[in-house]
């Protein structure tokens, strides 16, 4: 078995040294090739995971010929890379493994329909693979979980046994595509919203409420697209969620915190130099929200603090002034 892993952030790496650790060939494909280069010579990826070493099996690569060989492409890019790094031509009966956590920037359109309308093809050989998974604890041989997420059960299963690695990894399959996809996307506004919490003091009890109402956000939206609201009771919805919004490794929290403490969002990220996915996330979110006619009022918080629209004691105090409501007042609209 061949494998492609198209990215080489810290998730792609830790992705490709898992597999490695297998014994699979791994094509770990980046498009900076100096910086491939150095991890080929150095053997391991020192701006993302430096205490991980590359299995031997892996073979870090930015020319695209040995790609073609592979039937599963692992595609470990930020979302708004995803249709770029599909120009790449994925062989045509290959199994897309969609490792991002997002929605398209711009368009908010799901990470599956991105990749149906990029290849042309229908989402049946697509397989979301979501989970509580932060790069520097797995390559750390840290136990956890993961949902292998498709509408062909076959290929979920495939992808389960290739991603399935005792004692580190164990992979469940699922069937509910949008709502696993959504868990692993919204999770990250509300984990940008725990690092605010965070930076300005607050304590467990309001890291608890926050949590809590955006997990029944996330459902109420994930139902008005047409996801299962269980799934978002599972791996990639609390536990996800959870893992995010507590860890100081998740670049989510980390934005959400320096904002809090003073910077703007733009400068945060230039800091972080990586990708923190709730941010686009928050903006297309929000206006799929409204088109929906979901209430969002966390959800449109986190948004405007991170435009820079609304200062963020306004924001709270507009959370915690509103109507008082019951706590099961919206039913799930399934469409």
């Amino acid at each position: 078995m061949q494998v492609a892993v198209i990215g080489a952030g810290s998730w792609g790496t830790a992705l490709a040294w898992l597999l490695g650790q297998k014994g699979y060939t791994v094509w770990l494909w980046g498009r900076d090739g100096a910086q491939i280069e150095r991890i080929a010579a150095e053997r391991v990826n020192r701006r993302y995971l430096p205490d991980a070493r590359l299995p031997d099996t892996v073979f870090p690569t930015h020319v695209t010929a040995p790609l073609q060989g592979c039937p599963v492409w692992v595609l470990a890019v930020p979302s708004g890379a995803l249709r770029e790094a599909l120009r790449l031509q994925p062989p045509k009966n290959a199994i897309l493994v969609l490792a991002a956590k997002g929605l398209e920037p711009g368009t908010g359109k799901l990470l599956t329909q991105v990749v149906c309308e990029a290849t042309g093809d229908s989402d049946a050989r697509t397989v979301v693979l979501s989970g509580p998974n932060l790069a520097v604890e797995l390559v750390r041989g840290a136990p956890t979980a993961a949902v292998a997420a498709s509408r062909s059960l076959t290929c979920a299963e495939q992808v389960q046994e290739l991603f399935m690695t005792p004692p580190i990894l164990r992979v469940y399959t699922n069937d509910d595509v949008i709502g696993v996809e959504l868990g692993g996307a919204l999770k990250n506004v509300y984990a940008i919203g725990a690092g605010i919490s965070d930076g300005l003091g607050f304590g467990d009890n309001t890291k608890a409420t926050l949590l809590t109402r955006g997990l029944a956000e996330m459902m109420r939206f994930g139902a008005a697209m047409g996801a299962r609201p269980e799934t978002f009771m599972g791996l990639t919805g609390v536990g996800d969620l959870f893992a995010t919004a507590v860890s100081r490794l998740s670049r989510n929290y980390r934005l959400g915190r320096a904002v809090a403490e003073g910077k703007t969002a733009e400068q945060a990220l230039a800091a972080l130099g990586q990708v923190a996915e709730g941010y686009p996330t928050a903006l297309v979110a929000q206006s799929l929200a409204t088109q929906l006619g979901v209430e969002m009022p966390l959800l449109y918080a986190i948004a405007s603090i991170l435009r820079g629209e609304r200062a963020i004691r306004d924001a709270l105090e507009s959370l915690m002034t509103r109507p008082p409501k019951g706590e099961r007042e919206f039913e799930f609209r399934v469409l």
